[in-house]
């Protein structure tokens, strides 16, 4: 295991790991959810070992998640449909807007609720991180063209100093798509590790 002692672009003390929805709605088929990304569920061990080793290395985790009024009231337009009668993807209060089974919100980390693609879109994320003396961000999670990568498009905006995506414990409804969208991150400054790489 790596020392919590300097990495590249700073010290892991300096390093938040965001995980992007990896809710039940979003990566669980059994919740029958419109919303479901198939390919999701297959990397949940991957994001439970990326989570592990971030602990291990004092890396802040931040549970970046969606939790939606009943009416989607707060949605994006386009999928504004896909509400009525208190029924739709990641309802506040709903077992939908549950972790994965086998990750754990523990004490020390950090939610936070976005309701678009980026988590820094109309949140207090910057804020967090930046007064918790946070340079660099590990990401994982689902899904890589929409959330992972407006996340990440706008991590590379504020000037973060280092921005990873570890790239099999992140997912898109194919392995094109994905791999598409990895090379774009990586062609603005975005390092794209395997997990056994960036474990390493």
């Amino acid at each position: 295991m790596a020392p919590a002692a300097a990495v590249s672009g700073g010290r892991w003390s300096e390093t938040a790991m965001l995980v992007m929805d990896m809710q039940k709605d979003f990566v669980d088929p059994a919740m029958g959810s419109s919303a479901l990304l198939a390919p999701g569920e297959a990397i949940v061990p991957s994001v439970a070992d990326a989570i592990a080793v971030a602990r291990q290395r004092g890396v802040f985790i931040v549970w970046v998640v969606r939790e939606h009024d009943p009416f989607g009231r707060d949605v994006e337009l386009f999928r504004r449909h896909l509400y009525s009668d208190g029924k739709g993807p990641a309802i506040k209060g709903s077992e939908g807007v549950e972790m994965a089974d086998g990750l754990t919100v523990e004490q020390g980390d950090y939610k936070v609720v976005k309701t678009r693609f980026s988590a820094f879109f109309a949140t207090h994320l910057d804020s967090v991180l930046k007064t918790s003396g946070i340079k660099n961000l590990v990401v994982v999670g689902v899904q890589t063209p929409n959330c992972v990568r407006q996340t990440v498009c706008d991590a590379v905006a504020l000037d973060y100093e280092k921005v990873t995506v570890i790239t099999d414990a992140t997912a898109a409804a194919t392995p094109d798509i994905h791999l598409s969208n990895i090379r774009d991150m990586k062609n603005i400054g975005v390092e794209t590790p395997t997990l056994a790489e960036w474990r390493h």
